[in-house]
């Protein structure tokens, strides 16, 4: 098991639990089994997934954020890339949820697995319903004022405050800009610390992840034992891949737009860093190769790369904001919930948000979806709707995230007279025969 790579492990889990589940239902103690002994299990993963949520926001985003240096970095090249970043965001959330409102793969789960799931996490799906409610009769400001805490400690004891925490990372790094940097490296220096310890746990849970997968999918055959399920979360896969290949299409046409080069010049260059990106699921470990890419085979200059690639590997989760806005859709469909317009804005604001402090490595996408889930209303058990199916679209996603960096760094080297010819360079260049 430990020789297969994470995504086969977590397939091969999603299989066995399926199998596993199927035979227990043949005997009259099956049942009970799984709920007493396989299901607890899941829920603990579940669990731990939500317990990294917001430490992992605020040590990735305070390091974001104070990585940018100074203020002056905000304005001119820091605010165009941010801004560019955030509205690529956007696009990507908004096509996820036309794609996955044209299609609706949640609505080809019959009534009666409906029913049943409805039934099974009913109770929690009426308590987000009716705080929904509560947050809708507020005044037309009050997401404003909610959107500052009175009390971070507060704040960070509940993932539903998960904007709270944001706005206190954006806050606290910018903070970090201001002062002496002979004063900010110590408390820099323990985020980034802390930054990496965070990671470090994220991989441990992910350890976990084929266990977790194993438990929550042989629970939902008993709760649920309709094959339209599956048929669903096909559907809900082609859902997430056709809005990635949308999206890639958009950064194409942005640059051809922005910078006159051609797509097959853009998609030439890059590929290779796509295709690290997509065996690594990881922004952050293709982040040097998209550089190199950047810089010597796209022809955008040194200062820009080296500013607009890491800030983006940190903020630009374009792919992963895309795949929340299906995969929340998707989960509201198979519990018949019936989204409003507003609701849908709201995910394209909570995704974009969440998608800011998502960090560049496996898995960290699910987390944010538990914040998406959770300020949409939308039931969190969902997620075992899902996560089958995670590892390889966490694949797909990066591999979009890696090309909106590259589009980006482009178009802000454009804006800043930084884009010239590519100057590819051998690896033996500097090597004295």
């Amino acid at each position: 098991m430990k020789k297969l790579a994470l995504h086969w492990q977590i397939l091969l889990g999603m299989a066995l639990g399926v199998v596993f589940a199927l035979i227990l239902t043949n005997f009259s103690w099956g049942d009970d089994f799984i709920g007493d002994w396989i299901k607890p299990f899941g829920t603990i993963f579940i669990n731990a997934l939500k317990l990294i949520a917001v430490p992992l926001i605020l040590a990735s985003l305070i390091k974001g954020v104070s990585d940018l240096k100074d203020i002056s970095s905000l304005s001119q090249m820091g605010l165009r890339t941010i801004l560019t970043y955030v509205c690529t965001t956007v696009i990507a959330v908004t096509i996820g949820l036309l794609v996955v409102n044209a299609v609706q793969p949640g609505a080809t789960i019959g009534e009666d697995t409906r029913d049943e799931l409805v039934e099974a996490y009913g109770g929690e799906a009426e308590a987000r319903q009716l705080e929904a409610q509560k947050q809708k009769d507020a005044g037309p400001l009050q997401a404003l004022v909610d959107l500052v805490p009175e009390n971070i400690i507060g704040a960070s004891s509940s993932n539903r405050n998960m904007l709270q925490v944001i706005f206190f990372a954006i806050f606290f790094g910018i903070g970090l800009i201001l002062i002496p940097e002979k004063t900010a490296k110590p408390v820099k220096d323990f985020f980034d610390g802390f930054n990496e310890v965070i990671l470090k746990m994220i991989d441990l849970i992910m350890l976990a992840a084929p266990y977790g997968v194993f438990a929550l999918l042989a629970a939902l055959v008993v709760e649920a034992p309709s094959a339209d399920l599956f048929a669903a979360l096909g559907m809900y896969a082609l859902c997430v891949v056709g809005g990635l290949i949308l999206m890639i299409g958009v950064y194409v046409l942005l640059v051809w737009i922005f910078t006159k080069r051609s797509p097959s010049f853009f998609l030439n260059g890059i590929s290779p860093a796509q295709l690290l990106a997509f065996s690594t699921s990881s922004s952050a470990a293709t982040l040097p190769v998209t550089m190199e890419r950047v810089e010597e085979h796209l022809g955008v200059k040194k200062e820009v790369t080296s500013f607009v690639l890491p800030i983006g590997a940190t903020i630009n989760m374009d792919g992963t904001s895309l795949y929340q806005a299906v995969a929340a859709v998707f989960i509201a469909q198979a519990f018949g919930m019936d989204l409003t317009i507003g609701t849908q804005l709201g995910i394209i604001v909570t995704a974009t948000l969440a998608s800011i402090g998502s960090a560049a490595v496996p898995g960290a996408g699910m987390v944010m979806l538990v914040i998406v889930l959770a300020q949409a209303g939308i039931p969190e058990a969902g997620l075992a709707l899902i996560f089958a199916v995670d590892r390889p679209l966490d694949m797909c996603r990066t591999v979009v995230n890696v090309t909106g960096d590259a589009s980006v760094s482009m178009m802000v080297a454009k804006s800043q007279g930084k884009l010239g010819d590519p100057a590819v360079k051998d690896w033996d260049d500097n090597y004295k025969k």
